[in-house]
């Protein structure tokens, strides 16, 4: 069998395990796809390899595999694949989600293409280097649990409790390699150097209780949480001025007066299917999630509050945002309570180091024509621990040509999500590829 089959069998494996984490207790169980890893690395020659289980709770297992290199001076390479899933809506999904069913040149299943496809490229790619050897620089795979519940019992219990595992210096994760076809033909090829961190924020306003038969004169928390939301809704946040921003315009290759009201922030709807995508990157978002108030219809409720996903982008810190807020509340500021939630900063790697630049010269062996454009991703993953740690951070696979970055972002917790074949193979290809660019 060749690399791209091992790849393929060990996919459809891990697909099968369905470790849907759904946020609850106890989901997940991506020890099923730390058992199938632990298999597939089975029967390598002693000393090849070296196999690590650490599980914060029951069934929550990340698994650590080590190749040790010959030069201890060289640089290492660690390889971040998550093994959990988001879960599944089946009476939307035509094909059963959990089935690995290849149809017309696609796989179908939850985590085909968030990230499974990648791991499962690591882990085989990891495979092929221990038996190999040779390797100066040793590599570490790692396969993460609760990547999808913000790594609480994965990346983040790991580069809190065992950091010492494995090495963060230069990591690779999800996800990369997808297209921006230009408007005069051209093409640009992607790689994710960074991401927007997470402000989110509850806001509390009070009034008077009462009964709801008697509402007169009374101040009402429904009347002023509903104030509180439409003065943020009215919040324009600055466009971001960062050369990532504005390469990633200057990819789509528009007249100069379109292109340069793009990048001042004008309307994205140029973008077509990556309208959102680059409202989502040009700057901090603010998206209003949950309102609560009250309880029984009879009720005048005394409190209530408003919760806000909100994303920032790198250099914009928490007291940022909370000068942004208390701006538009104006003189309500004083009767309104900022909570913060979760609040991690944004994290990004530079693009002038040795493996981005292993990276680029990979996808530009597979594009010659193309270039090379690093971006930024409005979710998180678990390269944002490595960052922290002091380490770089890329997210990268191979698509082909034809596979956009629209096409790739909306495939990520779909109905239906499903993996050109094709890109499976060329990711394996580009990983190999890499490898022996950095570590040999």
């Amino acid at each position: 069998m060749t690399l791209y089959d091992d790849t393929l069998t060990l996919l459809k494996e891990l697909i099968s395990n369905a470790c849907v984490n759904d946020f609850t207790p106890g989901s997940g169980q991506e020890v099923r796809n730390a058992d199938t890893l632990e298999r597939f690395f089975g029967g390598l020659p002693a000393g090849r390899v070296s196999i690590q289980r650490l599980e914060p709770e029951p069934g929550r297992t990340s698994i650590i595999v080590t190749v040790p290199g010959t030069d201890e001076g060289a640089e290492p390479l660690t390889l971040l694949g998550h093994t959990d899933v988001v879960p599944v809506d089946e009476s939307k999904w035509t094909k059963p989600a959990f089935d690995a069913v290849v149809a017309d040149g696609k796989l179908y299943g939850r985590g085909a293409v968030d990230m499974l496809f990648i791991t499962a490229t690591m882990a085989a790619v990891t495979r092929e280097v221990a038996r190999r050897g040779g390797n100066k620089g040793t590599l570490y795979f790692v396969g993460v649990a609760d990547e999808e519940s913000r790594g609480t019992l994965g990346a983040k219990w790991l580069s809190e409790n065992h950091s010492d595992a494995f090495s963060w210096k230069n990591c690779l994760s999800e996800t990369g390699g997808s297209h921006i076809p230009g408007a005069d033909g051209s093409d640009s090829v992607i790689v994710y150097v960074g991401e927007k961190g997470a402000a989110q924020r509850r806001l509390h306003v009070h009034g008077d209780a009462g009964h709801g038969s008697a509402p007169y004169a009374k101040d009402s928390a429904i009347v002023k949480i509903a104030e509180v939301a439409r003065r943020i809704a009215g919040i324009t946040p600055e466009v971001s001025h960062s050369d990532i921003w504005g390469g990633f315009v200057k990819a789509f290759r528009f007249d100069p007066v379109t292109q340069a009201s793009l990048i001042d922030g004008g309307d994205p709807a140029p973008l077509g299917e990556l309208a959102a995508f680059a409202d989502a990157v040009s700057h901090l978002t603010i998206s209003q999630t949950v309102l609560r108030a009250g309880q029984a219809i009879n009720v005048l409720p005394s409190h209530a509050w408003l919760e806000m996903d909100i994303r920032t982008l790198p250099g914009q810190d928490d007291a940022y945002v909370d000068r942004l807020l208390t701006q538009a509340l104006g003189d309500l500021a004083p009767e309104v309570e900022i909570e913060p939630l979760i609040c991690e900063e944004a994290t990004l790697s530079p693009t002038n180091h040795p493996l981005y630049q292993a990276l680029s010269d990979t996808l530009r062996d597979f594009f010659p024509d193309a270039d090379v454009v690093p971006m930024i991703a409005p979710g998180g993953s678990d390269l944002r621990f490595a960052r922290r740690l002091g380490g770089v951070g890329y997210g990268f696979a191979v698509h082909a040509r034809e596979r956009t970055l629209g096409h790739a972002h909306g495939q990520l917790h779909s109905h239906d999500e499903y993996l050109y074949l094709e890109d499976l193979k060329l990711t394996v290809a580009g990983y190999e590829a890499v490898i022996e660019r950095f570590l040999y």
